[in-house]
């Protein structure tokens, strides 16, 4: 059994590390409302955005712009991994570095062995776990979350565009955590580029644009593009493309910020049941204590009675 004094430096320690996460808890609560508020006001916008795209290139024929564009032959491919740059956020980042690794096993294993599968990791974890196993990292893009800015997002987009528009590789996916809820996130895989026929909807989306009533399209095909829909395009479909990511950033953020926060809420109620059990150890290993000191006590006055 623990002496006394062990138990007492293990509640010590305890304690202060339930002070710290009970701490890190407040910090995270109060990052992911600033998130969330975030995220409330970015989603219409990109909503509305992606829904322009979409109608142009319905509309419009898609050769009239090169992000349009499928390649016959998939040669390269690029995924964008988003994570954290720090960890103490349960699962979050276990599970989309998990969801990224599955989608290359059923995917893109023959892209990976013949060396034509390029990663771009935006947050530390994901660069660091994928960097130490042989991937072909593009970009060093640790500690974007640190001063998260809209700036991040426009690199991003325009180095996939870049490489994507000079045959480096010829899809690009995205793989990220969309904020649920506090308590839980869908880990999403989104086409990026080329810009797809079909819109892309994530389970969230779903959920929100299913309570949107119906738009007015009686005029849409009465539209009139000017100076051209060419010019249109070449302004429109890159800020739909930087925007779409900055949305994604948000929603990775905003989830980190709730994982962390139930991670620590956990940890922290952990602490306290820890806690309970050392200090009733404590109060059992100090009542033998005692009760070891009163039979020497009692044994050496009935010696002494007895002599």
């Amino acid at each position: 059994m623990a002496s006394l004094r062990d138990l007492r430096s293990r509640i010590s320690s305890v304690k202060n590390t339930q002070q710290v996460t009970r701490a890190m808890k407040m910090v995270a609560a109060a990052k992911l409302r600033r998130a969330q508020e975030n995220i409330f006001k970015t989603r219409p916008y990109a909503y509305k955005l992606s829904e322009i795209i979409a109608r142009l290139k319905d509309q419009l024929d898609p050769s009239l712009h090169p992000l349009f564009q499928e390649r016959e032959q998939v040669s390269n491919v690029l995924l964008v991994i988003v994570t954290a740059d720090r960890g103490l956020a349960g699962g979050f980042n276990a599970n989309v570095i998990k969801r990224a690794e599955q989608e290359i096993e059923e995917r893109f294993a023959t892209h990976r062995d013949e060396k034509r599968l390029f990663l771009m990791c935006v947050g530390r974890k994901g660069h660091e776990h994928f960097s130490r196993r042989g991937y072909q990292l593009i970009g060093d893009f640790r500690g974007a979350f640190d001063k998260l800015s809209f700036d991040t997002a426009n690199t991003v987009a325009d180095d996939a565009e870049e490489g994507f528009l000079d045959g480096r590789w010829d899809e690009v996916y995205l793989i990220y955590n969309e904020f649920k809820n506090t308590i839980s996130q869908n880990r999403i895989v989104e086409p990026f580029l080329p810009v797809r026929a079909e819109r892309f909807l994530t389970p969230v989306m779903e959920s929100e644009l299913a309570h949107l009533e119906d738009e007015d399209h009686q005029f849409e095909n009465d539209l009139i593009y000017e100076p051209d829909v060419r010019g249109i395009l070449n302004v429109v479909v890159p800020k739909y493309l930087s925007y779409k990511f900055w949305r994604i950033l948000l929603d990775s953020n905003a989830a980190e910020q709730g994982a962390r926060m139930v991670a620590m809420d956990n940890a922290t109620n952990n602490a306290s049941d820890l806690l309970k059990e050392l200090k009733l150890k404590y109060n059992r290993a100090r009542q033998d204590a005692i009760t070891k000191e009163l039979i020497e006590i009692t044994s050496g006055a009935d010696a002494l009675e007895a002599g």
